[in-house]
């Protein structure tokens, strides 16, 4: 979903989840993510972690339009293709054993907001 109006828009998307693993706490869930969020979950992921984190896909067109300050951004086409893009770098990552155990992992998927001055570390299953 797009908010806001001139260079205060952005997009946010619904991450949904469902899981029976023991070590998620909560077994369904539901949050909004801000393409920033995916890329504070990445550099989290690649900061600490022994695993290879995929790629986000692209921030903007890859065609820069001179013409326009919010580089299509904001078009249902682009939106829909980021959306895929981060959808398959969410399941990869979700996916992940070692990624599973991450504290970041955890808040993005399943916190409503995102306390990004936490201590990073694993998660212990109970």
């Amino acid at each position: 979903t797009s908010y806001g109006i001139g260079n205060k828009r952005f997009t946010d998307y619904e991450i949904r989840v469902k899981t029976n693993l023991p070590i998620f706490k909560v077994k369904e869930s539901s949050v909004r993510r801000r393409y920033s969020d995916f890329e504070w979950l990445r550099n989290e992921l690649e900061r600490d972690s022994k695993i290879l984190v995929p790629q986000l896909p692209g921030k903007a067109w890859s065609r820069q339009l001179p013409f326009r300050s919010d580089d299509g951004i904001f078009e249902e086409s682009f939106i829909e293709e980021r959306r895929k893009g981060l959808e398959a770098f969410i399941n990869k990552v979700a996916g992940h054993p070692l990624a599973q155990n991450e504290k970041c992992l955890h808040m993005f998927l399943q916190e409503q907001v995102i306390d990004k001055n936490y201590v990073p570390g694993k998660i212990r299953s109970s």
